[in-house]
């Protein structure tokens, strides 16, 4: 007997890659920006480093809170929503089967094939059937939130830490055009690598990610020289 064909989708990663692509992206960006912004009104690099340092711990705490949050509405959602089915399991069983059987037929079944499917279906997990099948709801998909929340605040971290490290390694009239097209290249490279984890194309990601990052960087950097001047 030939052994089962395994596959692994991309959608199984959605669970943990937007939250990391989020937290590192926002991490680079915000972080870039801000070393930026403080560089350009003309402070000394002990007040640019400080701010960054500042910037990072609080970003990071950010985000872990408001991807917990966000996440953890998801979930309660999902909760409320399978156990209202697992009410309507237990007081219409027939209803039930019946609307299974629909979801089937408009699929492309045929009404007594659809009936048959859903009766096996029903006999085993009926719940975890409906939650696939009437609610979209899957195991790959399921909102974790300590786990979005871990994810987001250490990628963020990361991610703030390089334009950090490259303001504290040059000097300092370089810090502006440095940070800026460093974090740029990283930012691209981390387009790509989200596009490759999510299958989408790899040009579009990185493009998609640098314009936006680079518009934060002129716009913040333009701030800082006009509240750094008229200081």
């Amino acid at each position: 007997m030939r052994a089962p064909h395994a596959e692994r989708h991309y959608t199984q990663r959605i669970g943990w890659l937007r939250a990391a692509v989020l937290g590192a992206n926002d991490g680079i960006v915000s972080t870039a920006a801000l070393v930026v912004g403080v560089a350009a009104a003309q402070s000394g690099r002990t007040s640019i480093l400080v701010a960054g340092l500042a910037g990072m711990v609080a970003g990071a705490m950010s985000m872990a809170a408001g991807e917990y949050v966000s996440v953890s509405s998801q979930s309660d959602s999902e909760k409320a929503d399978l156990a209202r089915e697992r009410r309507e399991l237990a007081d219409q069983p027939e209803a039930e089967l019946r609307e299974l059987q629909a979801i089937y037929v408009a699929r492309g079944l045929d009404s007594d094939l659809a009936l048959r499917v859903a009766e096996q279906l029903s006999a085993g997990d009926v719940l975890a059937a409906h939650a696939r099948d009437e609610l979209g709801l899957t195991d790959a998909q399921a909102a974790r939130p300590i786990q979005a929340a871990l994810a987001s605040a250490a990628t963020f971290s990361v991610g703030a830490a390089l334009p950090l490290a490259i303001a504290a390694l040059v000097p300092s009239r370089l810090i502006i055009p440095t940070v800026s097209s460093g974090s740029l290249l990283c930012l691209a490279g981390l387009g790509v690598v989200a596009a490759t984890a999510g299958g989408a194309g790899r040009l579009r990601g990185a493009l998609r990610v640098t314009f936006w990052s680079a518009l934060a960087l002129a716009v913040t950097a333009l701030v800082g020289r006009l509240f750094g001047t008229s200081v």
